[in-house]
């Protein structure tokens, strides 16, 4: 990992991508590395929204404004103070709904191989999200786009290579 001391960001940093990508591992490294408090998003769901996915049912989004809307709310309370939190974000109309309740918040999508994240996925243990719900999110996945403030960080590697891919990014945006 870097020697340089943090770096504090006063932007909030959305770690977005599909099951298996590494949110739940990056971003706290991410935290760490910019000197910021991580929030792991899974615990925002909604005790049903566990359940579901648990059971092996995708969430809709009547299911995940709730929990959307959470995220957005923790999210406000860093603004100017920074912080990192996961949330799958797949569609553009999920990230607008973060971005009403965190307009400055930056969004940090982990792209990767689909059999390198089936991988990780099959090996991860105590984990509600099956794999069977792999292709959901795929299809499910809306890129960022061009208008949206954030980068892409692919998850080959290890998780302090890829945290080190991710910090040079946001960097990169600040300059």
């Amino acid at each position: 990992m870097n020697t340089a001391p943090p770096r504090s960001t006063p932007h909030v940093v959305v770690v977005m991508g599909v099951a298996g990508t590494g949110k739940t591992t990056i971003g706290p490294l991410l935290a760490a590395e910019l000197g910021v408090p991580y929030a792991e998003g899974d615990d925002f769901h909604p005790p049903a929204n566990i359940e579901k996915m648990s059971a092996g049912t995708p969430l809709d989004d009547d299911d995940r404004w709730p929990w959307l809307d959470a995220i957005g709310e923790w999210a406000h309370g860093r603004a100017g103070l920074g912080g990192v939190v996961s949330s799958s974000a797949l569609k553009r109309s999920y990230r607008d709904r973060l971005r009403t309740g965190a307009p400055d918040a930056l969004f940090l999508h982990l792209t990767g191989d689909r059999a390198l994240i089936e991988e990780r996925m099959a090996d991860r243990k105590g984990h509600f999200m099956p794999t069977a719900l792999l292709d959901s999110q795929f299809a499910t996945l809306q890129p960022l786009q061009a208008d949206e403030a954030g980068v892409d960080v692919d998850v080959s590697g290890t998780p302090e290579e890829i945290t080190q891919r991710a910090v040079a990014a946001l960097r990169r945006l600040d300059t």
